[in-house]
């Protein structure tokens, strides 16, 4: 089996938004990087499916290194955005409640926002929230409101991280999951089916299968993976004008529960559930789940009774046996783990990645030299609300008539330096056969398109 070179400084273990967000920090600070994952594109697991809320953090636990991560991540995002073209939705958030015991809740939730610094969130009554949000259900009482909370596009910004790291000289290995790993004292070598990997440093952002993972390493996990599953129903555009902020419930000890938010497409999201499960690949839909989403939402906003979905989703969050993140080191061996990351890794990825960066550059008796300069990687525009290419001349034509994706938005990101490595890739990076015909349309001419140039073809049948 191959082996690549000289050993890296570090070796990132998974490709979804934590990883991507650890290449970026790490390849800025002067480290040489090596990306392993498993899959045959970026985005690809637990990142590929989330609300796509950037969190202002109001109601983390207090002091915990999560609420630590979510608000330097948030700042981050926001400092770079303008930078890597990154859209923003300013929609704010309303932590609605329903009923007497909800609302009693509210007070409580109120002081934990102001203790965890978010001191622009506010209680409302019922007739401001309906004086905000007209299309709400009647029996709405009161709200806690948190207008920091807005709405990102989840794939564009990891993209953007993993683009930027691949820029300064991170390399990325698809379809290099790890199968053996030995330390000699000094440097790992990983074995992956890309050939073997050393490096003298490993930073586990494996997701789902980060306890499997730290297994490999050392024979035994500090924690425990238990997937989470959450189901999606996205509505189609028609419904995004019934709701302008997004619609959070009073969570429970257990989870943060069903969310109604519009989307950077356009469109708009309720989920996710929280099934747990023992399977790590397949986040099945069900249809008791989904229609239990459609009736809460038509419940708490009744219009959406009349407008039709236009799909349906799931994905597993990496929830482990402790609420919390399970971040731990072991720098004797030049390991470094980001584990547990679950609904929140969004906007606490670059939190992480500086989190973890910091720890790791206590262990090391010299490191590479920061880039002076690191220019950011402007994105292709997706969201609805900002020109898109099909309103700019010379587009080539529309390939995707639901979302609008344009020959020319299809052929740049072919050609861009991280391009697609399957289908999923692809939809990710343009929307194309994510609307309402789900690719019925548009998938014999992207067959046709991307025939020789996506590492697993597309078939016409694709998504059917």
């Amino acid at each position: 089996m191959a082996a690549f070179g000289n050993p890296a400084d570090a070796i990132i273990i998974g490709a979804g938004v934590v990883g991507c967000a650890m290449a970026r920090r790490f390849a800025i600070e002067g480290a040489d990087v090596v990306v392993l994952e498993r899959a045959p594109d970026i985005l690809s697991g637990a990142s590929k499916a989330n609300s796509a809320i950037l969190h202002t953090g109001f109601d983390a636990p207090p002091g915990s290194v999560e609420l630590q991560c979510m608000q330097a991540g948030y700042r981050e995002y926001m400092d770079i955005r303008a930078g890597f073209n990154l859209p923003v939705l300013d929609t704010g958030a309303m932590v609605a409640a329903w009923n007497e015991a909800e609302e009693d809740r509210l007070p409580e939730l109120l002081q934990q926002a102001h203790l965890n610094g978010v001191r622009d969130a506010r209680l409302i009554s019922r007739a401001e929230v309906l004086s905000r949000e007209p299309g709400l259900a009647a029996h709405v009482r009161a709200a806690l409101l948190v207008p920091g909370e807005v709405i990102i596009d989840p794939w564009s910004s990891p993209l953007a991280y993993a683009t930027q790291a691949k820029a300064l000289g991170a390399r990325f290995l698809f379809r290099a999951g790890l199968q053996a790993a030995r330390f000699d004292g000094e440097v790992w070598h990983l074995e992956t089916p890309a050939g073997t990997v050393t490096g003298r440093s490993v930073i586990n952002c494996a997701g789902l299968h980060g306890d499997h993972v730290e297994t490999m390493l050392f024979g035994e996990a500090q924690f425990e993976i238990r997937p989470r599953k959450g189901q999606f129903v996205v509505f189609d555009k028609a419904a995004a004008r019934h709701l302008r902020t997004i619609l959070l419930p009073v969570p429970t000890a257990r989870t943060k529960g069903v969310v109604v938010t519009r989307t950077i497409f356009g469109n708009l999201l309720v989920g996710p559930t929280a099934e747990e499960q023992d399977d790590r690949e397949r986040p099945d839909v069900t249809r008791p789940e989904l229609e239990a989403l459609i009736a809460r939402a038509v419940e708490l906003v009744p219009a959406l009774a009349e407008v039709e979905v236009t799909a349906i989703y799931a994905g597993l969050r990496p929830a482990s046996d402790e609420k919390h993140y399970r971040v731990h080191s072991r720098p004797e061996a030049g390991y470094f783990c980001a584990g547990g990351i679950r609904s929140t890794g969004l906007t606490a990825a670059l939190g992480i990645a500086a989190h973890v960066h910091a720890l790791w550059a206590k262990s090391q008796t010299a490191s590479g030299s920061r880039h002076a300069s690191h220019p950011a990687m402007p994105m292709p525009n997706l969201a609805e609300h900002l020109e898109r290419d099909w309103q700019v001349s010379g587009h080539d034509g529309i390939v995707c008539h639901c979302e609008m994706v344009t020959g020319r938005e299809i052929e740049a990101t072919l050609a861009s330096s991280l391009p697609p490595g399957d289908f999923g890739g692809l939809r990710r990076r343009t929307r194309c056969a994510m609307g309402r015909c789900q690719g019925f349309n548009c998938l014999t001419r992207l067959s046709r398109m991307t025939e020789g140039r996506l590492p697993v073809p597309l078939s016409p049948e694709a998504g059917r």
